[in-house]
């Protein structure tokens, strides 16, 4: 049976992050330190990849578009979730709510297939080093990243639109503190059964292909290594993929509540660049260069 008494809505109500007046500036303080450091983790990691010829390899070519991902996803929640924790009501209008959900579906499905296009370079790097610069070109690693954007695309614009196509119920109470398409739906009177569907199949697909990826390539990088003789080559080869395994193991989490998605949405957007930079002997070169020239 469908549900019924729906209304026009011009603007939604967001339940926030807790209910606790006195605790709201504390969280203000503490998520806005957050964001600035992923902001800029993020931003610094995109111009060092620009600037400067050492980093413009394979890797870092897609190290650079996380960072913008990262980036993409924490600026479409931080913002207004920061202002809500200063205001009396945590209210966003109906077009900023569907623009909110757009992008940050865009951006988490981006995230999922760039990381497993991470793991597909390293599995090059390790497994056929003399052909990577071959395998990995320029031409590849686009390919590589512009059919999860346009995929990723597609799919945030058909959620979107079916979602707020909808007829909402006179209730405009989302119980979270930003957009998201699951909260949406509970408080949908018309039928939500094919929008349902298509958030169903697809966050199966792209959870299951994404960790095939990863998974196939690590097993592939982890029989590789132990087939290097020396224990030196073999801490060398895991080296290099340490943090992005780090990133991945981090990232691949679709838990609902608040707290995880706090996690998610702030938290990993600010390790991301730090779990890169700080175990990366290219990066801190380039930092350490760039700083004696100030």
């Amino acid at each position: 049976m469908e549900k019924q008494n729906f209304t026009v809505i011009s603007e939604f109500i967001l339940m926030g992050i807790t209910d606790h007046l006195e605790l709201q500036a504390l969280f203000f303080g503490l998520f806005f330190i957050i964001y600035v450091t992923s902001v800029v983790g993020n931003l610094s990691m995109i111009l060092l990849t620009k600037m400067d010829s050492r980093l413009q390899t394979p890797m870092y070519f897609f190290l650079q578009h996380l960072s913008f991902i990262d980036f993409g996803y924490s600026t479409a929640v931080a913002p207004k979730m920061l202002v809500n924790l200063l205001a009396e009501q945590n209210t966003i209008p109906y077009n900023w709510c569907a623009t909110q959900l757009a992008l940050f579906i865009f951006f988490i499905i981006s995230e999922l297939f760039v990381l497993a296009a991470m793991a597909y370079d390293r599995y090059v790097a390790i497994c056929n080093p003399l052909l990577y610069t071959v395998i990995m070109s320029k031409r590849v690693c686009w390919v590589l990243v512009a059919l999860p954007y346009l995929y990723s695309a597609f799919l945030s614009l058909i959620t979107t639109i079916k979602i707020f196509l909808s007829s909402f119920c006179s209730n405009n109470i989302i119980s979270h503190f930003y957009c998201d398409s699951l909260p949406l739906l509970t408080i949908i009177c018309s039928g939500t059964h094919d929008v349902e569907l298509i958030i169903l199949i697809f966050s199966a697909f792209n959870l299951l292909s994404s960790l095939f990826i990863i998974l196939v390539s690590y097993l592939m990088i982890l029989m590789s290594i132990l087939r290097i003789n020396s224990a030196e080559g073999r801490q060398k080869a895991f080296s290099t993929c340490a943090p992005h395994l780090t990133v991945v193991v981090s990232s691949h989490s679709f838990e609902t509540d608040k707290m995880a998605s706090l996690f998610y949405t702030l938290i990993i957007p600010m390790l991301n660049p730090m779990i890169y930079s700080f175990r990366n002997k290219e990066v801190k070169d380039v930092v350490h260069k760039l700083w004696k020239t100030i």
